[in-house]
């Protein structure tokens, strides 16, 4: 069984086609500035990447450009498209509506257009790749996989906002969460690591990377996550600027005279360890600026590190305890300083680090120390295999 795996962003495509009865990624690509005249396309195949110059003007050319590479004698996986069982849609937005993965249909396609304001980032991207798919492999199953499914079990308690219940009922204003696919695949892999059933462990997964959220996971569901209506809730992140007062978004648009769409871009785009550091969203950049004696930039990581420890702290009290920690995605795979620097934060719960284990970057590895009272991984996220696993099932 072969299922192919989108995540479509406004102006690229990433995929990669899975072999299910192996679990092998068989082959993987990323289409980037779709619409421009210098898009192109990265496809690696057998160990080899190939680059390739190619004018898309939509969604719908860079898609068969791609299914042209993954089908060529020399640079393909398979012969033609009736090879694929079916393709995994990644979307970050399904509301309350979708708690599991399902066969896309028309009813589907208009539902995430309908959660596109909670989303409006993602969720017209995932249309983009959807519609074209519908165009061009009519007869081949499609699944959407949600970035918010894995969070429906959240108790109501820890969802709710305190605001008039009626925007709830009327808008659906409450916590969603998102990374969702990362967080089980991580917490699912944690547990097959200490050879244990996931249902008797109390695990908390931090991903991050440019986007980051921290997940409490008890009896293998979410019980707890940091983003909340939209991604820019929660920690801070490379630009989003995380959790605020709400009265401080009212006294900058009143003191800057800002619209509400202004004040958006700002929170979303220029705040995060960027808005702090003023250096970049790379947090590589900024430790070394911080390294050179960069006041901002070492206040941004202090920042982050601290706001990403106490929401841990809170899993702790949303679990009742925590066996595990894990780290994954960009920063929590490679970011051996970050790791370090939450974790010390996290001595009050008996959390210790190996320090020459946790140089370890971009592998599985346990990085706490043979005395730490949780244990503590690096786990590499792999949400495309979890993408293809669900859509296995309906396929």
């Amino acid at each position: 069984m072969k299922i192919l795996v989108l995540n479509s962003g406004s102006s690229s495509l990433k995929y990669q086609v899975i072999d299910m009865d192996t679990e092998e990624m068989l082959v993987k690509g990323y289409f980037e500035r779709i619409g421009q005249q210098n898009s192109f396309l990265t496809h690696k195949v057998n160990g080899e990447k190939h680059k390739f110059e190619k004018y898309a003007k939509d969604h719908e050319e860079a898609l068969k450009f791609i299914f042209s590479r993954i089908t060529n004698d020399h640079y393909g996986v398979i012969k033609s498209l009736n090879e694929l069982d079916g393709i995994g849609h990644r979307v970050v937005q399904g509301g309350e509506k979708y708690c599991q993965p399902v066969l896309i249909t028309d009813e589907v396609i208009e539902e995430i257009k309908i959660c596109s304001d909670l989303a409006p980032l993602h969720n017209p991207a995932a249309i983009l790749g959807i519609q074209a798919c519908k165009k061009i492999a009519p007869e081949i199953p499609m699944v959407a996989v949600f970035d918010t499914a894995f969070h429906q079990t959240i108790p109501k308690s820890r969802y709710i906002y305190s605001i008039p219940y009626e925007y709830y009922k009327k808008y659906g204003v409450r916590k969603y969460g998102a990374h969702g696919t990362s967080h089980q695949y991580v917490a699912y892999r944690v547990a097959e690591l200490l050879n244990k059933d996931i249902k008797d462990l109390k695990i908390v997964n931090c991903h991050l990377g440019q986007g980051a959220s921290i997940c409490a996971i008890q009896n293998g569901e979410s019980v707890e996550t940091s983003m909340g209506l939209t991604p820019l809730g929660g920690i801070p992140m490379g630009t989003r600027s995380g959790d605020l007062d709400p009265s401080v978004l009212t006294y900058i648009m009143k003191k800057e005279n800002l619209s509400a769409e202004e004040m958006e871009n700002i929170l979303n785009k220029q705040s995060g360890v960027y808005g702090i550091s003023g250096v970049s969203v790379d947090f590589r950049d900024i430790e070394n600026d911080a390294l050179a004696g960069g006041i901002h930039a070492q206040l941004a990581l202090d920042v982050y590190h601290y706001l990403v420890a106490s929401y841990v702290a809170k899993c702790a009290v949303a679990m009742g305890g925590i066996d595990v920690i894990t780290f994954t995605a960009g920063v929590g795979e490679k970011g051996g300083l970050s790791r370090k620097a939450i974790c010390d934060h996290l001595k009050v719960f008996g959390v210790k680090i190996d320090d020459t284990k946790n140089e370890t970057k971009g592998e599985e590895i346990e990085i706490s120390a043979s005395d730490s009272k949780i244990k503590v991984f690096v786990v590499p996220t792999n949400e495309e295999l979890m993408i293809a696993r669900e859509t296995a099932k309906l396929c």
